[in-house]
Formats: C-alpha cells, structure tokens, sequence
C-alpha cells in the first residue's frame, strides 16, 4: 500500500496540470497559516489564551481558526460564519420556492446561491465579530487600549475582513487547487494545532499527570476511531441494476448489468461542521446581553456539557439525513432508471424502485450519521477511559482531518484514472 501511494504521488506531480493544483493549495494553505500569526492591533491576546485555557466554546472555535483564536489574529472567526450561511441558505431551498428554483436551475442558480451565501457570511461575520468583541471587553476590560466607538469598529471590521477573506480563499482553492477549499482550510487549521498537543502530553507526562500507560490506551483508541471512520467513510451498498435489450434502427442496446453505489455515511463530515457551527450561534449571540434567562440559555449550551453533547449528538444526525437528502434524491435516480430501461433485480421500475432506495438510504444514513455522533462526543469518555485530560483534539477533529484526507485523496485518483495512470485505490 505505502508503494502503491509513493508511486501514484509521484505519477500526480508528473501531470503539469495536476501538480499545479497541488502547488496552487499548498501556497493557499501557506498564505492561511501567515494570516493566523497577523495580530489584530489594539488587543492583548493573553486574555484570549486565558479564555482558551478555561474550557469555553472559544476552545473549539480555536480548532477550527487553526489557532488564530489564540492569538486573536485577523483569522481569529476562521471560516464558521461561512458554513452558517451555507446551513442556513440550504435550508431556505426547503422554505423559500424562490431559492429551490435557483438550486433547480443548474449553473446559473448555483452562482445565485453562492453570491447571497458570500452576502449572509459578511452579515453573520460582522454579528459574531461583534459579539466575541463586546464579550471580551466585558470579561476583561484591560484587553483592549482604545475604549471608544472606533476602537470597537476597527476590531469589529477586522475581523470581519478576515473571515471574507478565507471564504474567498477557500473559493478560489475549490476551483483552481485539489478538493473542497472550505474543508481543507479546516483540516489545515486541526492539523496545526498538532504539535500543541503533542507538547502537552509531553507536560503531562513529564508533570506526573498521566503516565506511559495512559498515554498508550489514548493511543489504541484513537487507532481504533481512525479504522472505524475510515470503513464507515469509504463503505457503501452497491445496488444492482440491470438494463434490458432493446433495438434501435439495426442496432441493439443495452443488455448490460451496472450498480449504484449508496455510501454509508454520503453526506462525509459536513454534518460535523454544520453542527460544531451552529452550536456556536447560541454563545455568540449571548455575548450581547447580561439579562439572567439569556445567561441561563448561555449555560444551557455550555461546550462540554451534557445539554451541549446531548444536542450535537442529535443535531449531527439530523444534518445527515438533511445534507444527504440534498445529495441523493431516490425519485430522479428512480426516474432515470425507468426513463433508460433499467430495472433493480426483483423490484418493478417506477414507485416501487423509489421505495426500495427510500428504504436503504435511510437504513444507510441512520448507521452513518449514528457513527458520526457517537465518535464526535466520544472526547469525554476517552478521557475518562484512558485518563488523560482533554487537550482539544478528540472525535470531532479527528472526523474531520481523516474525512478531508480521504475525500482531497478520491479527488486525486479520479484524476489520475482519467490520464490512465493507477491510483491510491486497488
């Protein structure tokens, strides 16, 4: 496998085009990394690296921005008012017949919903800007010099203009580099924060708090999660469909056997980042107001409780069954299967076809977006199995990571198979 994979990397950097689009993600990720390190002037990113350290949801948020958060970079929002705007305008496709006609209407409606997804991610960004900015101020007035109106606008802005740049960047590395640029500016952003970790198991270690021990069943566990989502991620039902013969002119067509492939979890790990997202609304929004039952709300959704976990469990589900609903849809695959003279071995063509996929799609996502929950609220009970305290890089990073990995690496072997050279997958 490991000369398999050296071997096709090496026939990926042979092919100019290819290897361009490497180099052009791999400069993208470059310019990412730069940003996170730019502080935003006028703020003690001390306070935020205490806020950090006290288990808020600045801690996941610090995740995603790659450690931007940290810092209090101009990146410190990363790209999650992006994903909300992308959560919120596919759920007006189901309430607003306006906005379903564009998604209906091929290319031209897919720019429509982009330009008021950018225009609500600016919207968003400016709300949330706003909201970790008064809150910061409030816990710790020191943290900023310039207590005045335009000292607030200026980090307001600055922030703003950050995250409009990432979602510009992930755009442009969607459509000249390799994979989903959105996805993959996450993934850089979990990935670097690796090292961090790794050198606080070294203090843990070294300061008495857990031992070889731990650090070893942690380890086994990761393993094992890592298998796990990697077969889920690439696992899938293959149904058979068979297309009878039929004559055209002189000529005879069709007679031949093919499947679909349903995957088990089709939707990937965009249910984890919807959910991690819109988790986040909730406490940002409280930052705002100090009346008690917003405060009490605010506790409600506190990052690491048992409501918070309890919530994002169901809510990684939902957004399975939701965003693989907008991928497959079982009535145009049953359609087309009909419109070309196909038929699925035992089941008639037309409503019975679509109520035979209906059922295992459904079979299949309730498995798939199960898994997804369970390894993205396992952090807790790792920790409490192996001992060792959370160091923010539990379930939900590591779907993440493996699932953009895996999905940034197909991408690469559907190019390679097309200029006939073999892939990473045998």
């Amino acid at each position: 496998m490991a000369t398999a994979l050296v071997s096709s990397l090496r026939h990926a950097w042979r092919v100019e085009d290819l290897r361009n689009r490497i180099l052009f993600t791999l400069g993208m990720i470059f310019v990412y990394r730069i940003g996170v390190h730019i502080p935003i002037p006028g703020l003690d990113p001390y306070v935020i690296e205490s806020l950090i350290r006290q288990g808020t949801i600045f801690g996941l948020l610090d995740i995603f921005s790659g450690g931007a958060l940290r810092y209090f970079s101009v990146f410190a929002m990363g790209i999650i008012p992006y994903i909300n705007a992308s959560i919120i305008m596919q759920l007006l496709q189901v309430v607003i017949p306006t906005v379903e006609q564009w998604a209906k209407e091929g290319e031209e409606g897919r720019k429509k919903i982009s330009q008021w997804t950018r225009y609500l991610t600016v919207i968003l960004a400016f709300i949330q800007a706003a909201g970790m900015t008064f809150f910061i101020v409030r816990s710790r007035p020191d943290a900023l010099l310039y207590h005045n109106f335009l000292g607030y606008l200026t980090v307001v802005v600055i922030l703003t203009a950050g995250t409009t740049f990432l979602m510009w960047l992930g755009e442009q590395m969607t459509e000249k580099g390799i994979g989903n640029g959105i996805s993959i500016l996450i993934f850089a952003g979990i990935v670097s924060r690796l090292p961090a970790g790794f050198g606080t198991m070294i203090q843990y270690l070294k300061g008495g708090v857990v031992h070889y021990f731990n650090v070893i069943i942690l380890a086994l566990v990761g393993l094992a999660v890592i298998v796990g989502v990697i077969i889920v991620q690439q696992g899938q039902r293959r149904i058979p469909v068979q297309y009878a013969k039929r004559m055209v002119g002189r000529r005879m067509y069709g007679g031949r056997s093919t499947h679909i492939p349903i995957r088990v979890n089709t939707a990937g790990v965009i249910p984890v980042i919807f959910a991690s997202s819109l988790l986040s609304l909730p406490q940002t929004i409280a930052q705002f107001f100090t009346h008690p039952w917003i405060q009490a709300i605010n506790n409600f959704f506190r990052y690491g409780g048992f409501w918070h976990e309890s919530i994002f469990f169901l809510l990684i589900v939902a957004f399975t069954f939701f965003y693989t609903a907008i991928i497959f849809n079982p009535a145009d695959v049953a359609e087309n299967i009909r419109k070309y003279g196909g038929f699925i071995p035992g089941i008639r063509p037309g409503r019975p076809t679509r109520e035979y996929l209906e059922r295992v799609l459904i079979r299949l996502t309730t498995v798939g977006g199960l898994f997804l929950a369970t390894v993205a609220v396992l952090p807790p009970i790792v920790s409490a199995i192996s001992g060792v305290p959370n160091i923010y890089f539990g379930g939900t990073s590591l779907l993440i990571v493996v699932g953009v990995a895996l999905e940034t690496m197909m991408q690469i072997e559907s190019q390679l198979v097309m200029r006939q050279y073999q892939g990473f997958l045998r």
